[in-house]
């Protein structure tokens, strides 16, 4: 009995040892396997990394992309306030035109007939009518008003620049013995000096000889010849009575 107790345990002990060495083997490959696996993962991990970047400018640059220069283009907008003055082509007669916020007068005399004229602008573009089949088309821009003439059956065509005070549409109204007097001038400074002025006066349907404005103050008070005295006004004094 003596004689086996230390074989029994050397060969308890020889079957540890070996349990132990199959159990070490046996691990290291799961170890071997699991540093392998980690060692896959960075690759994959960079290349994620690295498309992100590309991403995120993309869509900053979608967002701040501008409007087409189309879209951004404004329509062209009504005029606030301009006046022109100019002569009539082969008639030998002036045209005044005056706007305000889109409401638009016209004024034509040759000394001898005139028309008067009321409509509106929009766009640059004017549409004008006075009594009768009277009417006046044209547009407005760049400094000048172009366009055409129709009073009584004739039709010619204008040109007129822009003109500041004292050049322009001048008006003035009166009762004489009961009778309403209506008066026009046209006052155009002429580029050699001195002014060019054209006006026409009429109690109801009989013209009158018209008096000559101050070219210089031509809002100035002016006598007529029997006693009555008309005080002209230039258009933002009477562009709203017209309408």
């Amino acid at each position: 009995m003596s004689r086996l107790g230390p074989v029994i345990t050397l060969t308890a002990g020889a079957a540890l040892a070996v349990g132990l060495g199959v159990a070490s083997i046996t691990a290291t490959p799961a170890a071997n396997t699991t540093v392998a696996a980690t060692s896959n993962e960075p690759p994959a991990t960079e290349t994620a990394a690295a498309a992100e970047p590309s991403a995120e400018p993309a869509a900053t640059a979608a967002t701040v992309t501008p409007e087409p220069t189309e879209t951004a283009e404004a329509a062209p907008k009504t005029i606030d306030k301009a006046d022109y003055g100019g002569y009539v082509r082969g008639n030998g007669g002036l045209i005044a035109i005056s706007t305000r916020d889109g409401k638009t007068i016209g004024y034509f005399c040759d000394g001898k007939s005139e028309a008067w004229f009321k409509g509106n602008e929009k766009d640059g573009k004017i549409t004008l009518r006075g009594f009768g089949a009277a009417a006046v088309g044209g547009t407005l821009g760049g400094g000048r008003a172009t366009g055409w003439l129709k009073i009584g059956g004739k039709k010619w065509t204008f040109a007129a620049n822009t003109v500041v005070k004292p050049s322009g549409l001048y008006r003035a109204t009166a009762q004489v013995r009961g009778a309403k007097l209506r008066a026009g001038w046209i006052v155009l400074k002429r580029p050699q000096g001195g002014f060019t002025q054209v006006g026409a006066a009429f109690v109801d349907e009989k013209q009158l000889q018209i008096p000559q404005l101050n070219a210089y103050q031509p809002t100035a008070p002016v006598p007529l010849d029997d006693n009555t005295t008309l005080y002209p006004k230039d258009v933002d004094g009477f562009i709203q009575e017209m309408q």
